[in-house]
This record gives structure tokens, sequence and C-alpha cells, in this order.
């Protein structure tokens, strides 16, 4: 007698990038180019040697063969699970939804026993979200899939309170409670993770004009597209928008100087930039796919695109997320990237591509009683709006995707979104000049602010700076007075991301204390600084930092920083060399530790000139846009649309469309843009 089990739980988020095996058939020769003959390749001497040749593994093989599997885990709600007293579950055709007749998509509470129906599904699974309804009115936080249950003891359990899928190491414990034999279940309908891949292959855009024709496929210089490594459209929407600026084109493309010998080229951030540069920007690999299979319906054939699997491995090397194959967001990938640019340039003395990007935002504090202000300004290189929301009714309560979508908000413009960014605001502290508590008006302006959608004016958002009639808040608190108190509302929100008190304190002392935004900036760029939890200690500035090792200073100064700047950077970073080199990479303008005995070195013969620019008019016009379509960044997909001249003239220019290794004239770019997440403009 045999019995056939069902396979373990499925766990794969992704699909595999389909492989040369996958479209030819190969075939082995051996031939001597010397004496230009066929030799056999079953000869004894041969056939190892032939055999191990072809076994090894490739750098992409060995680098992009990585583990796709999702990491489920328990959580506290599982563990501390309280079950209400035991009652038998209906299933089959006796079961069905407490709030509705469907007997498919049912969740079971493993705390209460409640039947809810889950959200409707891509795929025609039906839903009306009583699971979930029922989880938020009752605080009960753990449900099972009855569908999804095998015999093993598989199956998808969430946590509504974490909003996360879980693992339960005592199912068939939890289940029996309400008289289910997790032995004698089968699996009946699709998992979680089956669904979640399921929507990875439908997610796309479309690559088809309204009346069902194909999109217009383009090659040539500049209309190169790359490889679709497997979840690495986050990386190639990114590097297809950087490549088309003047800034990257010229450092990495238009360049004259040779390109020097480097002993590990795979480890060389040039090296692979400027590979990455050539193979986008020549049209040397931009040519239709002759060995692509057209459809019945159209002869047009797309180009096989490059792979930038020798990139991706660098950038991500020692990186915990972009290390992997899963799939990651585009613009933290973009974050990322600049910092291993702005890193590797500054090592070089090379020209720094990302400095066009940088711009300063400026933020004016003045108080409701004395009405004195105090001005500061933060470099930034990008900008996150907060956009106004606004529930609207919705016929059909349903997302693009399919799925139950009971929210509904009203577009909003672009305007709306930079009020919202740069209105005044009370904060709640206590003056340095007068003692009020009566709280303060704080205003963010930005010089310029970076996130338009299409041609705009930033005139009304530039920065007039200290004006005529204003005092300056004094720098020294009065005696008494506390040196430095966080603003409570940047702090709250800071606390509610999850971030300490610790951490909430200094990224806000950093940034002037100006907002939640600059902090969260602040925080991203110094998660790893070794004092980033440590109690913000304002005395500290004023250490000699005469306790740095000599060697290790001798060491940064010899590699062209100066000494203040070593020792200063040795005291951030705990006497850690290596991480002492990237926090001077990521502070080019902090003068470092002034001994006390030291006169503070000369003011250079001018003021430091600052990044961005403050001429009017200031009119800019959307370049590029990186869009995404799927429910998150772990599921769906990120494509790019650039403006491009295709018919030589600047004048004149189109939208084109990189989908991966599909480049093609967009047509529709409107209706593309509500998918859009990452903007780049170019000032007009």
């Amino acid at each position: 007698m045999f019995r056939l089990y069902p396979p373990l739980k499925m766990s794969k988020l992704a699909i595999a990038a389909e492989t040369e095996e996958d479209k030819y058939d190969v075939a082995t020769a051996v031939r001597c180019l010397d004496c230009d003959i066929d030799l056999d390749k079953t000869a004894p001497k041969l056939a190892g040697l032939i055999d191990g040749i072809m076994a090894a593994s490739t750098f992409s093989r060995k680098e992009e063969v990585k583990a796709w599997e999702q990491e489920l885990i328990s959580c506290e709600h599982i563990l501390l699970l309280n079950q209400q007293d035991s009652k038998p579950t209906e299933s089959g055709d006796l079961g069905h939804c407490s709030k509705c007749d469907l007997k498919e998509n049912l969740w079971l509470c493993l705390e209460c026993g409640n039947l809810g129906c889950g959200r409707q599904q891509m795929g025609g699974v039906e839903g009306n979200s009583h699971g979930l309804a029922h989880a938020l009115d009752s605080s009960h936080g753990v449900a099972v899939k009855l569908g999804s249950i095998t015999p093993e003891g598989n199956a998808d359990v969430y946590c509504y309170k974490c909003d996360e899928e879980r693992i339960d190491d005592n199912l068939g414990q939890h289940l029996a409670h309400w008289g289910i034999n997790i032995a004698d279940r089968q699996k009946t309908e699709k998992s979680l993770t089956e669904m979640q891949i399921e929507q990875n292959l439908k997610w796309d855009f479309s690559m088809t004009t309204e009346d069902g024709k194909e999109l217009k496929p383009l090659t040539g210089p500049g209309l190169t597209g790359l490889k679709n490594l497997g979840n690495s459209c986050y990386l190639a929407s990114i590097i297809q928008c950087l490549f088309d600026l003047p800034a990257f084109k010229s450092r990495y493309f238009d360049t004259n100087d040779a390109l020097p010998i480097v002993n590990d080229p795979a480890s060389d951030l040039e090296t692979q930039l400027r590979k990455m540069g050539h193979g986008l920007l020549s049209g040397r690999y931009s040519k239709p796919d002759s060995d692509a299979p057209t459809s019945d319906h159209s002869e047009l054939r797309y180009q096989r695109g490059i792979a930038p699997a020798m990139l991706k491995h660098l950038v991500g090397r020692g990186h915990g997320e972009f290390s992997t194959m899963r799939q990651q967001d585009a613009f933290e990938f973009l974050q990322y990237i600049f910092t291993l640019i702005q890193r590797s340039n500054r090592a070089s003395g090379k020209p720094d591509p990302t400095d066009d990007f940088r711009f300063v935002s400026e933020h004016r504090l003045q108080c409701l009683e004395c009405k004195r202000v105090r001005y500061t300004t933060t470099e930034q290189d990008n900008i996150f709006v907060d956009i106004p929301k606004e529930k609207v009714a919705d016929e059909s309560g349903l997302t693009e995707g399919g799925e139950s979508n009971p929210e509904v908000y009203r577009p909003v413009t672009l305007n709306e979104c930079l009020d919202r960014l740069t209105a005044p605001e009370i904060v709640e502290l206590a003056c340095s000049a007068c003692g009020s508590k009566g709280g303060f008006t704080k205003q963010f302006l930005d010089v310029p602010v970076i996130v338009p959608q299409g041609e705009f004016s930033f005139d009304e958002y530039m920065s007039s700076g200290l004006q005529s009639d204003e005092v300056e808040l004094p720098d020294v608190p009065e005696p008494g007075k506390p040196a430095f108190v966080a603003n409570p509302a940047a702090v709250e929100q800071l606390l509610s991301m999850g971030f300490s008190q610790n951490r909430c304190d200094r990224a806000l002392h950093a940034t002037g204390n100006s907002s939640a935004d600059a902090a969260i900036e602040w925080l991203f760029a110094h998660m790893d600084d070794p004092n980033v939890d440590l109690p913000l200690d304002l005395a500290e500035d004023k250490k000699s930092g005469q306790d740095a090792d000599p060697a290790q200073v001798e060491m940064l100064v010899a590699m062209g920083f100066g000494e203040p700047q070593a020792k200063k950077a040795l005291r951030e970073t705990g006497g850690d060399t290596e991480r002492a080199v990237e926090w001077l990479f990521s502070h080019p303008d902090d003068l470092g530790l002034v001994e006390e005995d030291t006169a503070a070195p000369a003011e250079p013969s001018g003021a430091k000139e600052l990044p961005g620019s403050s001429n009017q008019p200031a009119k800019y016009r959307l370049q590029s846009i990186v869009c995404h379509k799927g429910t998150s960044i772990h599921t769906g997909h990120y494509v790019a649309f650039i403006r491009k001249s295709l018919s030589g003239s600047d004048s004149e220019t189109s939208w084109v469309l990189f989908n991966d290794e599909k480049v093609v004239e967009a047509t529709d770019v409107d209706e593309m843009s509500k998918f859009a997440y990452v903007y780049f403009f170019q000032r007009v």
C-alpha cells in the first residue's frame, strides 16, 4: 500500500531567470586551433578535462545562484496564543464564512474559532475580507487558511497584529483544539506564496497599445536593455535612469582618460561602471535578437539585453539584502549605489556624478512669543514628499490587481504635496531667547525640491533666507535651560517608526532639530555608526581626541586626510580603522577635532559653495520615472520610462519604456505614471 504525500509547503517567492539551456540545444565539439582539426572528445586524455571545463561554474553562475526561499518565523502572538473554549469547526460543504456564504478562501481564527473569508485575490479567488474584519474587531491576531493545510503540518498562518505571514510550530495542537485532525487534511487551495508567484508572473506593464498592437521595439545607442537576472528589475530601472543623465554619461562613457589597470576588475567599481556605460550607451549590444521567436501576429523581435551580473554582485557584496536574489526597493538601491560611488570617487579624486543631485534644504524656526528666528541648512540628494490622503468612495471596492480595496484615495496635485511639505507647523520647545514655552512654528524650505511630476516652476518654494526685519535666536541657551530639547512632534513620529530615543535625539540634533523627514535621512546614512544607540553627549565634540591610536591616525593621514579629521573619525567609529575610512568619506565637510592648544585652521578664502542653485526661474522637466506595479517590494515589477531624443533633435523627445531587456517606444505614459515611485528631473 502506497500513500502519496503532497510536497512540502512552497516557499519560493520569485521566478528564476530564463537560462541559455531553456532556449538552445547545445552541442560540444573539441578543436585544435593550431592544427585546425576536430579532436575525439571521447579520448581518455580529453574526456575528463572536457567534463571539468563544462562543469566549471561561470562568474554569473557562482554569484547569482542564491536561495529564493522566503524566511518565515514565529512571533509572540503565536507563542503566547491563548485559545478560548474548544468547539468543532465545520468544514467541507458545511463550512462557510461567518459573515457571508463563501465556502473557499476561509481563514480560521486560532484564538476563538471564527471562520472568515480572506481578501479577493488574483485568478478569480473570491473574498470579502471578513477574516481581517474579525481580527480588527476582536483584536485576535493569528489565523490559518483551511484550504492550505497538509497532513505534514504545512499551512498558511497569518498574524494580523504583525501583518506578516508566520510559522506555527504547534499548528497540529492548535488545530486539534478546534476539532481538526491535521493528518486527515488535504491541501485544496493555493497557498499565499503560490499566489504571490502567480502574481509575479502576471504583474507586468502592458507592451501593447490600446488597440492591441505591440509597442515598437527600439535599438541603438542609449537604447540597450538589461537582462533580468531574476528579480533584478529594481537594479535595471535605476541604472537605466542614471546612465541617461549627462553627469553619468560624461563620467563613465564620454571619457578620454585611460582606464587604469587593476588586479581584480570584478571588484573595482570604476571598471564595472565604465563597462556598464559602454554596454548601455555605445549601441554595440542593442540589436534585435535574431534567435528570439516571434509571435503569431507579429514579426517584432526584442533585443537580448546585457546581463549586469558582475555589477550586481559587486554592489551587493556584503549587503544583507542586495546580495540576495529577492526583490528589493529601487529607491533604497539608488541611495546605496550613490554611497558607493561617492566613496569610490573621493578615494580616486575623480569627479562625482552624484554631485548634480545635491541641493540644500533650509529649515526656519520662529518663536511664537519673541518672533526671533533660526535658519539651518541640510545637504540632501533626494526628498520624500508626503502625500495628502483623502478617502473617496469606490463602487467596485477592488484594486486593478483584483484584491479587495475598501480604501480609495482621491488624486492630489503636485502643488498640494509641496504646499504640505513647506507649510509651517507648531512644535513645543523652550525658546533660547525669551524662555517661552509657547512653542515655535517650523517651516521646511527646499532649494530646490527635486520631486515634481513634470515641467514645473519651483519659484514659490525657493527659500529667501534671513530677512532684514528678522532677529536671529541666540546660539547659547539661557543658564539653567537644557542645551538641546528634541522636537517632540518629530520624536513621536520617529518613535512610532521603531527608532530608539537615543537615535531620535542624535538624528534631530545632527539635522538642526528640524523635522522627522530630515532625521530619517540622517538615520539611514548613519545606521552603522557605533555610537548611534548611545545617549546624546553634547560635550563629546569638545573632547580632544588625544586617546586615538597614533598609528591609526598616521595611517589615515597617509591616505590624504587631515589629522583632526582622522582623530574624529576614529573616535566616532570606536577606533575601527576600516569604518573610520567610511566615516571620512561620508563626512567630507567635517573639519574634525581641533586640539585645545592648537589654533583652528584658517577659514577658506571664500564661503563654502552650497550645492544646488537659487537662481530663478527654477524650472524643471521630468526626465525619467521608475514605476513599480505590485502589492509590495517582494512582488510585482519595476520598469523605467525615460525621455529620449529618437529623431536626433533635443527639442523633439519621446518616452521610451525600459522593461528589462525589452526597450520600446511608450505611448500611454500618463496611465503608467500612476505607478511612479522615483522621479528624476533636469533643470530646463
